[in-house]
C-alpha cells in the first residue's frame, strides 16, 4: 500500500484540529465510525464523487505507516468501488501529517490538485 494517504477537510474543520493536536473528522466520518482517506490514485475521484464544487478546502497527506493499527485498508462503498480505501478508526494525530495545503476550486468546478496526484 502506499505510504501516503489523503483527506480532504473543510476550512472550519482544519482549523479546528490546528487548535489542538488531532482531527477528529467531519459529520461524514462520524456518521460512518472512521476518517475517510484515499491514495493518490483514488483521490480525484473521491473529490469528484464527495466534494464537487465545495470550496475552501484542505488536502491534508498523512504518512501511513505513523497511523498504526487504528488505519485498516477496506472495501468502500460496499465494495462498488474497485480497490481498498484506507479507513482511520480514530482521530488523526496531527504529528503524522506530511503536509497540508488549500484545495483551490477551479472554474470548471474541480479541484486543482498538486502534480503528485494522478
Amino acid at each position: 500500500m502506499e505510504p501516503i494517504i489523503y483527506t480532504m477537510v473543510r476550512d472550519e474543520d482544519w482549523r479546528e484540529a490546528r487548535a489542538g493536536s488531532v482531527y477528529r473528522g467531519s459529520a461524514e466520518d462520524a456518521r460512518d465510525g472512521f476518517l475517510h482517506f484515499s491514495t493518490a490514485a483514488q483521490l480525484r475521484e473521491s473529490a469528484a464523487k464527495h466534494r464537487a464544487g465545495q470550496r475552501d478546502l484542505w488536502l491534508l497527506a498523512a504518512d501511513a505507516a505513523a497511523l498504526g493499527p487504528a488505519l485498516r485498508w477496506e472495501p468502500a462503498s460496499g465494495g462498488k468501488r474497485p480497490g481498498l480505501f484506507p479507513h482511520l478508526y480514530g482521530p488523526l494525530p496531527l504529528t503524522a501529517l506530511r503536509w497540508s495545503m488549500p484545495l483551490p476550486l477551479q472554474a470548471d468546478g474541480t479541484h486543482l490538485f498538486p502534480e503528485e496526484i494522478p
